[in-house]
């Protein structure tokens, strides 16, 4: 990979440009897509090629906040930050349900199962990095305004508000356009759940159990970030 980089001298600079954090998370995207590419090649099945998709929909969230960091503008102007936030919000979701790709691993049977283990969790741990980073960057735009508790309070609902993105993804196959082009039927199905929650205990079951998982990873690695870089 670093000698694809330095072959190519614009891409070089592309890269030098850029954060330690994003020059390892380039390095680490272009492994998994090698290893998708690798596996195309071999097999001569596209069966994972939706893994390329499902990643860029966990960076766009991430590219949301680091233009919104960049543009100080937008954050002093309340109308621009909700809207932006807004837009955030409904694409973040997409970071974390990267997660559930883990489930088609049983699926391909042309290549070793530790390679596809290999592909698709390097796919899941960079839409998780995305996602991290990207909540993370939000986190530190509102901190000024909440006090260490209510931190934890603007976590754990984002990551509730995850969760329940992640069903409604993953079972429910709504995307977060429909929020536009299906609207109706998704507020239905969404007031579905909360209306009658006894009806639906396995799904609050797997939303409430998401919403802890990924609040204890997303503290877990802010955490030992601050640990290890204080």
């Amino acid at each position: 990979m670093i000698k694809i980089i330095e072959g190519k001298p614009w891409l070089s600079k592309l890269f030098s440009s850029r954060s330690e954090i994003e020059r390892v998370l380039f390095l680490s995207c272009g492994f998994g897509v090698l290893l998708l590419a690798t596996r195309i090649i071999v097999t001569g099945s596209l069966l994972y090629g939706f893994l390329v998709w499902n990643l860029f929909l966990a960076w766009v969230p991430y590219t949301i906040t680091n233009r919104l960091i960049k543009n100080q503008l937008w954050i002093k102007n309340r109308f621009t930050f909700l809207v932006i936030f807004l837009s955030w919000l409904l694409f973040i979701p997409n970071s974390f349900y990267i997660i559930t790709d883990l489930f088609h691993l049983d699926e391909g049977k042309a290549a070793p199962q530790w390679f596809d283990l290999a592909l698709i969790f390097s796919f899941v741990w960079n839409g998780l990095l995305f996602g991290i980073l990207s909540l993370r960057e939000m986190e530190r735009i509102i901190e000024s305004q909440l006090t260490q508790k209510w931190r934890w309070v603007f976590v754990y609902v984002i990551m509730w508000l995850n969760a329940l993105g992640i069903y409604i993804g993953r079972y429910l196959r709504f995307n977060s356009w429909d929020v536009i082009t299906n609207p109706f039927q998704l507020t239905g199905d969404i007031l579905y759940l909360c209306i009658h929650p006894l009806r639906n205990g396995r799904e609050w079951g797997m939303i409430i159990c998401f919403a802890i998982l990924m609040t204890l990873i997303y503290k877990s690695v802010t955490n030992i970030g601050k640990e290890l870089f204080k």
